[in-house]
């Protein structure tokens, strides 16, 4: 697919159309920037196509299906409830064909060339696509992502072997699963088919969500037992057959499906950086200063390729930054935090830090807000991170919900809000939102609904 002719020379390249790349073209044409976007395959990239839009999707109607097998104690009987995975599938689909278009129309509508194509430098200020024809530049912005890690004898092109965006594209429910990999993929991964029936191992070298605060993985361990997932920790995975997995301790592991989920790496082979000034680091991200310049004066780089966190709004907020740099705005990348959220039950959400010499913690438990009582939501809480001048530097939400509450927790950070700031704010009620406020007001020893 290319959307208008292909141009000799544009003021701004973009190689990959995910939600970083597309973000930055779209914000270069604004900016009066005539730009084209390379992509070889479809619109959105990872995040819409193949990972957080058809996960969290996913997520949903497993959490809907779950729900309503399981709501006897609000008088609710579901007699007969059953689900039709292609039609589950057809819905997955349809969401990011959806958003795709979407994501097209806007190109289109800013000017922007899409060139369904590969390409690689050339030179530092030209690129060739996979057909030959070259196109000049002034400036050019890497957005191309990255992909699934690998793991030694587990290829997710044979047999039952597959990675988690495969995963993601299953058109039927395995009875079961094993997921090699203890991050928040797998973790979401296995919650989803385990809601649907699937009986889940998850193999981990040292534990679950390892890297996480304990007080919320906790949470998260618990349900996942509740869901009768095996958890196989300071586990590995060293062979597998048609349906085993074994392990270094010689455990065999029958499974209809095994899912490689051990990470992602970043996207940048075939580019060609050779023949620019562009330069990687240790673990083969893209340097970059604060501007999202690269080592290279032409050439910028944003999202997954450019460090972690991998995240896509991370990636959407460097687009705008290397657009406006690029057209030769003042912007840099000098966000304070960058939130992020597993989409877990309960949900796990954190902005800014809770750890640390200089911090104090307060934690307010969900079993005392009306709305976790009311909706049967009690296991989670708030915790609000402090330092001696009461300015809040890290607020940790494990609630349902917890997706929309971590907004006002990164904006307070930005911008520098105290305990005060927070507490003082009227939060609607009933909603989950108040457990921040009454974190808050804990941390000032004027707690209300909360014995601290």
């Amino acid at each position: 697919m290319v959307m208008g002719s292909i141009p000799e020379k544009v003021d701004i390249a973009v190689i990959g159309g995910g939600v970083g790349g597309y973000v930055a073209a779209i914000r270069a044409s604004q900016l009066g920037k005539s730009v084209a976007i390379i992509e070889k395959d479809k619109l959105g990239g990872h995040c819409l196509n193949y990972a957080c839009i058809p996960s969290k999707t996913l997520i949903h109607i497993s959490d809907l299906f779950y729900k309503m097998r399981n709501s006897e104690k609000f008088g609710i009987a579901a007699e007969k409830i059953s689900i039709d995975p292609k039609k589950m599938y057809d819905w997955r689909i349809s969401v990011s064909k959806k958003l795709e278009e979407g994501v097209s129309f806007l190109c289109k509508s800013y000017n922007i060339d899409v060139l369904n194509t590969t390409a690689t430098f050339i030179s530092p200020n030209k690129l060739q696509l996979s057909d030959g024809v070259e196109i000049d530049f002034d400036k050019a912005i890497i957005a191309s992502g990255s992909e699934p890690a690998k793991l030694s004898g587990f290829d997710v092109e044979t047999g039952n072997v597959i990675d988690y965006k495969k995963a993601l594209m299953l058109d039927y429910i395995p009875k079961s699963m094993v997921i090699i990999g203890a991050g928040y993929i797998a973790v979401e991964l296995g919650m989803l088919y385990a809601k649907l029936g699937t009986k889940v191992s998850i193999i981990a070298r040292s534990d679950v969500l390892s890297r996480f605060d304990e007080d919320a993985v906790s949470i998260i361990k618990k349900k996942m037992n509740e869901l009768g997932i095996l958890v196989f920790k300071n586990s590995v995975a060293v062979s597998h057959s048609e349906n085993t997995v074994k392990l270094g301790d010689g455990t065999i592991i029958n499974s209809d499906v095994i899912v490689v989920a051990v990470g992602l790496v970043p996207y940048t082979k075939n580019l060609g950086l050779e023949n620019t000034g562009v330069k990687l680091d240790g673990k083969g991200f893209i340097i970059t200063d604060n501007t999202m310049k690269t080592s290279d004066s032409n050439i910028y780089a944003i999202g997954d390729v450019s460090g972690e966190p991998m995240l896509a709004h991370k990636a959407m907020r460097q687009g705008v930054v290397a657009a406006e740099s690029a057209s030769g705005m003042k912007s840099s990348f000098d966000n304070i935090v960058i939130p992020s959220v597993i989409f877990s039950e309960p949900e796990i959400a954190l902005a800014g830090r809770i750890f640390g010499d200089d911090i104090k913690t307060v934690k307010f438990p969900l079993s005392a807000l009306g709305r976790a009582i009311a909706l049967d939501t009690k296991n989670g809480f708030v915790k609000i991170a402090y330092n001696s001048e009461n300015i809040v530097k890290g607020i940790e939400i494990v609630s349902e919900d917890a997706n929309s509450m971590i907004s006002e927790a990164a904006l307070a950070i930005e911008l520098g809000a105290t305990l005060e700031d927070i507490a003082d704010t009227i939060h609607p009620h009933p909603t989950y939102s108040e457990a921040i406020m009454e974190a808050a007001e804990a941390a000032l020893k004027r707690p209300i609904h909360f014995v601290y």
